[in-house]
């Protein structure tokens, strides 16, 4: 994996991330943050979508690896929500 790929690959995982957020409606943090939660929102909804034997919908390969967008957006929001329902209210 070249630089490039792997900050493509930021790049998109930030985007999901955001989606996510929105989604659930919580944000907390700026970029960085929106990409850690893309990262563990693919994660998560891979598991997801692995334990429930649903298909991948929609990947992006980027240098050889694959990276479930929507998959990701899912585990993203469903993320967000657990960590809101932990954390205090402003």
């Amino acid at each position: 994996m070249t630089f490039f790929e792997f900050l493509l690959l930021l790049l998109i995982a930030g985007i999901c991330g955001s989606i996510g957020q929105a989604i659930a409606g919580y944000s907390r943090g700026g970029c960085v943050i929106s990409i850690v939660v893309g990262f563990i929102g693919a994660l998560l909804g891979t598991w997801m979508s692995n334990q429930l034997g649903l298909p991948e919908l929609f990947d992006v390969s980027i240098g050889g690896n694959t990276f479930p967008i929507i998959w990701s957006i899912i585990g993203s929001v469903v993320f967000v929500v657990i960590v809101g329902l932990f954390t205090k209210k402003r």
